[in-house]
C-alpha cells in the first residue's frame, strides 16, 4: 500500500501569490462593482463604495459610449494597433533576423544590436517635445505620425526578443535551403518567419497592449487632428471640478474588452515565445 507523501507549502512564494491576486483583483472588483453603480449610490463611506450595486445597470455604458463617441474611437484605436502591430511584425523580425545571425560573427552588427536595445533605457519624457515639433515640421503631426513613432519606440524590445529567440532554430535549417538553391529573403520569409510564430504572437501582445493602453503618445503628437482614440476619448471624464467614476470605469471596461480577447487568443503561444526570447 502506498503512503500518501504531504507536500510542503512554500508559505513565502504562497503569501506572495496571494497578496499579487488581491493586488490585481481588488481594482478590477472596483472597476466592476462602480460601473453598474447609479451616481446616486456613490458614498463617501468604504462600505458604500464596496458594497454591490442595488441594481445592475447598463445605462452606465449606454452614457459613456455616447459621451466617448465610442464607435469612431475605437475604430481609430483599432486601425493605430492593428497597423502598429502589423508593420511591428514585419520590421523588427526582420532586423532580429539580421542583427541575431551576425552578431556573434561581426561587430558591426554587435554594435547596431546594442544601439538598438539602449533605446529602451530613453524615457518618452525626453523626446517628448523634439518628437512634437519635428513630427509637426515634417507633416506626420497625424496617426500615421503616431505609429511610425510606435514601431520606433518597441524595436528595441522587439528586436531583442527576435534575436533572442533565433538562438533556438537550428542553421542548418537554412543551410538546407541555401543548398536547394533558395536566396535569403526566400529563406528568412518561407523558413524562418513562420518558426516564429510563438514569438511574433508575443510581440503582437506586448505591441498591442502598449499601442492600445497608450495616452501621451497621442495626446501629444495628434492633439488638434480632431482624431481620437479611446484613452484620449476617456480624458473627458476628468475635469478640474471632479471625475465621473461610473461613466469612467464603465468605459474602462469597454476599453479592456477588446484587448483581452486578443490577449485570450495569443496566450497560447505567449509563454513559449518569452521563454525562449527574453533569457537568451
Amino acid at each position: 500500500m502506498k503512503t500518501k507523501v504531504k507536500e510542503r507549502v512554500n508559505w513565502p512564494i504562497t503569501i506572495l501569490l496571494i497578496v499579487g491576486l488581491i493586488t490585481v483583483a481588488f481594482p478590477l472588483y472596483m472597476t466592476i462593482v462602480i460601473a453598474f453603480k447609479q451616481p446616486s449610490e456613490m458614498t463617501n463611506s468604504i462600505a458604500g463604495i464596496l458594497s454591490l450595486p442595488k441594481s445592475w445597470s447598463i445605462a452606465n455604458f449606454a452614457e459613456a459610449m455616447r459621451v466617448t463617441d465610442f464607435w469612431r474611437s475605437l475604430g481609430n484605436s483599432f486601425i493605430i494597433t492593428i497597423l502598429t502591430v502589423v508593420v511591428s511584425i514585419v520590421i523588427h523580425s526582420l532586423a532580429g533576423y539580421a542583427i541575431g545571425r551576425n552578431k556573434a560573427k561581426s561587430k558591426f552588427y554587435s554594435f547596431v544590436y546594442l544601439y538598438i536595445v539602449s533605446g529602451m533605457f530613453v524615457p518618452f519624457a525626453i523626446l517628448m517635445m523634439p518628437l512634437v515639433k519635428q513630427t509637426a515640421m515634417i507633416g506626420l503631426a497625424n496617426w500615421v505620425g503616431v505609429i511610425v513613432l510606435y514601431v520606433v519606440f518597441y524595436m528595441p524590445m522587439n528586436v531583442l526578443l527576435y534575436s533572442g529567440y533565433l538562438v533556438n532554430i537550428p542553421m542548418a535549417l537554412e543551410e538546407a535551403a541555401y543548398v536547394d538553391g533558395a536566396t535569403t529573403w526566400q529563406t528568412y520569409w518561407k523558413i524562418i518567419f513562420p518558426i516564429m510564430k510563438p514569438m511574433h504572437a508575443t510581440v503582437a501582445v506586448l505591441t498591442a497592449l502598449g499601442t492600445w493602453n497608450d495616452v501621451m503618445t497621442p495626446l501629444v503628437i495628434m492633439s488638434g487632428s480632431g482624431m481620437t482614440t479611446l484613452p484620449l476619448a476617456q480624458m473627458t471624464f476628468q475635469t478640474q471640478f471632479g471625475t465621473n467614476y461610473n461613466l469612467a470605469f464603465a468605459s474602462y471596461l469597454l476599453a479592456l474588452l477588446p484587448i483581452l480577447i486578443f490577449y485570450l487568443v495569443c496566450q497560447k503561444q505567449i509563454l513559449n515565445g518569452v521563454v525562449n526570447g527574453a533569457v537568451k
